[in-house]
């Protein structure tokens, strides 16, 4: 069973039906029991920095996560999901995150012709294609909803990269942990292609 993570954040729906679509067995959770034995785990993200890590802490699922990591079974991050596993976002400077990878979140800067926040479909350079892009074409597009991006500060993690208006880093991996800023989710065969492979890489059905 992969746990899909329940901290009061949005998004969940999305992802649980996405997952069924696949044929994986999954359940929205927000039980620590349940997703300490999960096969595997997602943490699904929307809205601001600050408060989706407030949620988390009240429900203690800050430490349920960190665990679970620590556990090495596979875990998956995903949009502010991803930014949640960092240090820092300027987006909500007092706020700490979970501190699994070094690196901040910084602001989008204004340029021209640019909306922010950065919604739709972008190309991804992939750098890594083992764990989540196995079988993924380079240059494959995928949906983003986001004003924040992540600047990872040991660039061997990152395993996909975009370009809009500053080189973004899209996905990261390392060890059990994977993470994408962009909605896999949300981004058609390419995206449901990513989170088959994430449920392999878990071993369940």
């Amino acid at each position: 069973m992969i746990a899909i993570i329940d901290y009061g954040s949005g998004n969940i729906g999305s992802v649980y039906k996405a997952l069924k679509h696949i044929g994986c067995d999954c359940e929205i959770t927000s039980d620590k029991d349940r997703i300490s034995e999960a096969d595997g785990a997602i943490l699904p993200g929307q809205g601001a920095f600050g408060d989706c890590m407030n949620s988390m802490k009240k429900l203690g699922i800050d430490e349920v996560v960190k665990n679970y990591i620590k556990s090495g079974k596979p875990f998956l991050g995903i949009c502010v999901g991803l930014q949640l596993l960092f240090e820092q976002s300027e987006e909500n400077p007092e706020a700490e995150g979970l501190s699994v990878f070094e690196g901040k979140i910084k602001k989008i800067p204004n340029g021209e012709g640019l909306k922010i926040p950065h919604m739709g479909w972008n190309s991804l350079d992939i750098l890594n294609s083992n764990g989540l892009f196995k079988g993924v074409e380079n240059g494959s597009y995928v949906y983003f909803v986001h004003s924040y991006y992540l600047d990872a500060q040991n660039k061997e993690i990152v395993s996909a990269q975009t370009e809009y208006g500053v080189r973004i880093d899209a996905s990261v991996s390392r060890g059990n942990v994977f993470a994408t800023q962009f909605h896999p989710e949300k981004s058609g065969d390419v995206g449901l292609k990513m989170l088959k492979n994430f449920v392999d890489i878990c071993e369940v059905g």
